[in-house]
């Protein structure tokens, strides 16, 4: 299925990816692990649908030194042991705060786990990654971009 349309061909397009690429770049420079941060974009992306997104946050992943097993075992992370609780409190965090039309929306136990493994300014941190994966996910849903061409490191 063809994208339908290529958002750098737009006036508008480099300009927003420009801004989210700034955010990006604030959010990784935090002390929330990368390791934790890309499992958050996984996960985040396989709910929304989103290939282009899972294509490059599963090699960012691995670029990151995570694990192929655990990568692979992200959409199960409740029916594993390979996750850390910090890792997740912040998978659960990043359910809740994608499934929010769902119903429940991020409720205090939810809130409360994530706490236990994170102080405030990393909670901000990943609350803005959870808004920013799942902006960029559905807007590349929405233009139907494709996975599978994606090279490590092209976020910067």
């Amino acid at each position: 299925m063809p994208a339908r349309l290529n958002p750098f061909a737009t006036e508008i397009g480099p300009k927003i990816t420009r801004h989210l690429q700034a955010a990006h770049h604030e959010l990784v420079a935090t002390t929330v692990p990368t390791g934790t941060m890309e499992l958050v974009n996984i996960r985040v992306s396989q709910i929304n649908g989103c290939g282009a997104c899972l294509d490059m946050h599963v090699k960012e992943a691995a670029r990151a030194g995570e694990d192929a097993l655990r990568i692979n075992l992200v959409g199960a992370w409740r029916e594993t042991t390979v996750f850390s609780d910090a890792e997740r409190a912040a998978l659960e965090l990043a359910e809740a705060g994608t499934r929010l039309a769902d119903g429940a929306g991020v409720s205090d136990e939810i809130w409360e786990a994530a706490a236990k493994h994170y102080d405030e300014e990393e909670l901000m941190v990943l609350v803005s990654q959870i808004a920013f994966i799942n902006a960029a996910t559905r807007m590349n849903v929405m233009l139907r971009v494709q996975g599978g061409g994606d090279k490590a490191g092209s976020l910067g």
